[in-house]
């Protein structure tokens, strides 16, 4: 099989296992679950097989894997869609087949690890339908079949927005994925904070997409394609470069940039558009985990890294161009803004949810000042640690349900971490697991994929004189390893600090393994990033990761220079943020004693309300009032009721004059009578004697004789 055909077969398993699934097999959950599972395999092994052909191909990022067709004839030329593999997408292919995959297996454990009927708000409980305490216990969620058929269509979604070679069938995958974050994030809909999480997903992202679908028409009138390869030519990009706009002082390429980067902040929950993922929480965990770490957030990244080149159009090297400043400013301010509410959460998904965040806003930060290599490898590793991070919270979660069901206190909740405390006894697998998560987000120094992929960021910006990037990026570095440690510590150290925490229990094997998995990406694959000038260990293992995916750009991205700066503080925030988390909540047992339970940080900065009050509040009071009650019953009605008189007495004047008058009784009964007098009149000479039928013919006869002959004699 060619390669090119292998990667059009690539998303088809998962959507075609969502078809069966809602279409044939859902009321049978176990066949269900193994369709979904075995397409993700399918497209996990074909990703594999790609991605090995890449590895061995020459020059991919001049000749990649490509294939098209056209589609829509456009006058004289056809719109063209088709499959794309270059370095770029390999790499990035090869981490959402591994992360979907593990999610999905991870998926059948979650569920299958008991679900009480009916009661979403504790979604994990233990198997095998135990009574306990008069609680019976079900073996499955009870709309399993309907959760994988989701599951399904949403990697469906990512893995068209990955392959695709055009802008179009990219926006089909990303609009995908927004109807299949609305599902999930709202799966649970009999709770109206899930209903209203995925509201408010849904809605937040379709702000972003519009300015993006605006980007992509007038960039598709501009250039007359969608084709990334036909857009990024050296031609095409000058001369979109050159021609002005009018709005900001920027070129068509610059203005097409923002358009498109506004989608991302939609969909990688950048500020201003963030408050939809922390709520986004209200799903099961493994739907977390893909939004997190294998579809939306991470699509919103990768689409800023397929346009970089419409980014940096006219970009020199120095002075950033006003588009790439605003990409580097929303990135930078997104990563610190994030991490400050980060430490004053107390649910442990919520904090790994504004740690997303605050990660994204690092790859944004890197986009916005050139670091198109540092972006993408910190995209891949935060992939994996983030997937491990939220799969071991839903562990952490179950095996608390657990103390939850034998206690009988319901009122105890189970993601919060000060429920907690003492599980790295309870959950040893999940407790060693996370903690590599944990550090590979801290950037714990030389063994974990994050320092080493947050290391080259910190150091483009130093190599390149953003220091306010630089400072900015090096104190969120700094919360990230506190709050880090915080979770850690509240979670797994010391001893339990309730009942419940006492009677965790580690979780199945189809959740213990995905998290040993991600594990070891969490740590290894920072390896194939250690920069050649890196001391002591530099050149050991080959640059591999820049060398690959920079070969993507026409110009291959020079590697930063080696600076002891920037390593060093790497060195210092990560240790010392983990340091001084571990010490601050160390013998903390309870939100009282945190000193970090600040309201604005607690409240998030109270976006939430400011949203509230600012659009909220106004589209209601909009709604209700202005269309409601003022054009609907005060101006349309109005306009009804005056036609309603008006066209009353139009109609008593037709039925009147028109109908009654001229119809009935001129047209209906005047013919009437006409044919009644010719009738009555007539009727006397139809006797039926032939006798007189005869005279009457001779009458004629003579009558009609003489007129002839007198009018032949004239």
């Amino acid at each position: 099989m060619t390669t090119e055909l292998l990667i059009w077969l690539i998303p088809l398993p998962p959507v075609l296992a969502f078809f069966l699934i809602v279409l044939f097999t859902n009321r049978n959950k176990a066949l269900s679950h193994s369709l979904a599972v075995g397409a993700a395999f399918l497209s996990f092994l074909g990703a594999m097989i790609v991605f090995a052909r890449a590895l061995g191909a020459d020059h991919l990022g001049e000749v990649p894997f490509e294939s098209s067709f056209n589609w829509l004839p456009t006058g004289e030329t056809w719109l063209k869609i088709g499959v794309l593999i270059d370095p770029l997408g390999a790499a990035v292919l090869f981490f959402v087949a591994i992360t979907i995959f593990m999610i999905f297996l991870y998926s059948v454990g979650y569920h299958n690890f008991g679900q009480p009927e009916g009661d979403h708000d504790h979604p994990g409980l233990p198997p095998h339908g135990a009574t306990v305490h008069g609680h019976t216990v079900p073996s499955v969620e009870p709309m399993y079949s309907r959760f994988f058929a989701f599951l399904g269509l949403f990697a469906f979604g990512m893995y068209v927005l990955v392959v695709s070679d055009n802008l179009l069938t990219l926006f089909v995958g990303w609009e995908i994925m927004g109807l299949c974050s609305y599902l999930l994030i709202g799966f649970w809909y009999g709770k109206p904070s899930a209903r209203d999480a995925a509201v408010k997903a849904f809605m937040t992202t379709r702000i972003g997409d519009v300015f993006m679908l605006i980007g992509i028409a007038f960039l598709y009138s501009v250039t007359g394609t969608l084709t990334f390869r036909e857009i990024f030519t050296e031609t095409t990009l000058h001369t979109l470069a050159s021609v002005p706009t009018g709005i900001l002082g920027l070129s068509a390429a610059g203005l097409i940039a923002v358009l498109l980067f506004i989608g991302t902040i939609g969909k990688s929950a950048q500020w201003p558009l963030h408050v939809w993922l922390p709520d986004a929480m209200e799903g099961p965990t493994p739907v977390s985990a893909m939004i997190h770490a294998a579809t939306m957030v991470s699509a919103g990244v990768y689409a800023v890294l397929r346009m970089f080149p419409l980014l940096t159009a006219g970009y020199e090297g120095h002075g950033l161009t006003p588009e790439m400043t605003f990409v580097a400013f929303i990135g930078t301010f997104t990563a610190i803004f994030a991490a400050t509410i980060a430490v004053a959460q107390n649910d442990i998904k919520r904090v790994l949810a504004y740690s997303t965040i605050s990660q994204l806003g690092f790859m944004i930060a890197a986009l916005g000042i050139g670091a198109y290599v540092a972006a993408a490898f910190h995209l891949i590793t935060h992939a994996f640690f983030k997937a491990l991070l939220f799969l071991g919270s839903g562990s952490v979660i179950h095996g608390m349900e657990h103390g939850v069901l034998h206690t009988g206190n319901h009122s105890v909740d189970p993601q919060n971490m000060f429920n907690m405390g003492g599980l790295r006894k309870k959950m040893p697998v999940t407790f060693w697991t996370f903690l590599i998560g944990g550090f590979a987000l801290s950037g714990f120094p030389l063994v974990t994929a994050g320092f080493w992929s947050k290391d080259e960021i910190l150091a483009d910006a130093w190599g390149h004189g953003h220091l306010a990037v630089f400072i900015t990026l090096a104190l969120a570095a700094f919360l990230t390893a506190f709050y880090t440690m915080r979770q850690i510590t509240l979670t797994f150290l010391g001893e339990p600090r309730t009942e419940e925490a006492k009677h965790a229990q580690e979780t199945p094997w189809t959740m213990t393994l995905p998290l040993v998995v991600l594990a070891f990406f969490a740590v290894t694959y920072g390896w194939v990033g250690i920069p050649e000038h890196f001391p002591l260990i530099g050149g050991l293992v080959p640059n591999w990761f820049h060398d690959f995916v920079g070969h993507t750009l026409a110009e291959v991205p020079e590697a930063p220079e080696f600076s002891w700066i920037p390593l060093l503080t790497s060195l210092v925030v990560a240790l010392g943020g983990l340091t001084a988390g571990y010490y601050a909540y160390r013998s903390v047992n309870s939100p009282a004693e945190d000193k970090l339970q600040i309201p604005v940080l607690k409240n998030k900065w109270y976006f939430d309300e400011l949203y509230q009050f600012l659009f909220v509040k106004p589209a209601v009071w909009f709604s209700d009032v202005f269309v409601s009650k003022w054009m609907d019953k005060g101006f349309i009605d109005g306009i009804l009721h005056a036609f309603g008189p008006a066209t009353h007495g139009i109609g008593s004047f037709i039925r009147r004059w028109i109908d009654l008058l001229i119809i009935n009784q001129t047209v209906g009964d005047g013919s009437y009578k006409v044919t009644w007098w010719f009738g009555k009149n007539l009727r006397p000479i139809q006797t039926g004697r032939i006798q007189q039928y005869l005279i009457l013919s001779l009458i004629v006869l003579f009558v009609v004789g003489g007129l002839l002959y007198f009018f032949l004699l004239a």
